[in-house]
């Protein structure tokens, strides 16, 4: 059965980013400190971790502010995805980029759309923070994997910030330690 599975890295005080995020500071100040478990910091359990979310997922859904933010530079102007990818957007880039579909219709039409292509496989939700708030919020995400980094950035952008004042169950199914990063997985409990 395939899931939403929201995948994420962020601080112990809940930043999935840092202040100031620009395209040439595409994670904010100090942001890049929450991906070096899957690039300069990998171990090998780090590598198991993100290979099984690439593996398993058949499409992955990303915000319109992450595409923007990440394409030109970050992303060197092509998808990082092996997948087909999909951006939430109020409207269509100037610039599409194979790989990428556009999707003006909200967070609904966006899963529709993943679920389509992605068969028997995962939905991965990689963020930013507007996107995984909209969908948290409308219920649509059945697993949240956070990837936490022992640091405190203070400020930038708190992923669960905006999600609504009902509480949330949520059971813990699995959790990994590495030296960069403590992987928990969650159960959305319906």
């Amino acid at each position: 059965m395939k899931k939403v599975i929201l995948d994420l890295s962020m601080s112990l005080d809940g930043y999935i980013a840092g202040s100031d995020v620009t395209p040439r500071q595409p994670m904010g100040v100090g942001g890049e400190r929450l991906h070096e478990w899957i690039f300069k910091g990998k171990t090998h359990i780090d590598g198991k971790i993100l290979e099984e979310v690439v593996s398993s997922s058949g499409a992955v859904i990303v915000g319109g502010r992450t595409y923007a933010i990440a394409i030109d530079d970050a992303w060197g102007g092509a998808s990082p995805f092996s997948m087909p990818a999909f951006v939430v957007t109020n409207q269509n880039p100037e610039k599409a980029i194979s790989g990428f579909t556009y999707v003006p219709e909200g967070v609904t039409a966006a899963l529709d759309k993943a679920k389509e292509v992605a068969g028997e496989k995962n939905i991965w939700l990689m963020g930013g923070a507007s996107i995984a708030q909209s969908f948290i919020k409308a219920g649509l995400v059945d697993e949240i994997h956070i990837h936490i980094i022992p640091v405190l950035l203070c400020c930038g952008t708190l992923l669960f910030e905006q999600i609504g004042m009902k509480p949330i169950e949520l059971e813990r199914v699995k959790m990994e330690e590495s030296s960069g990063a403590t992987h928990i997985w969650f159960r959305v409990v319906r």
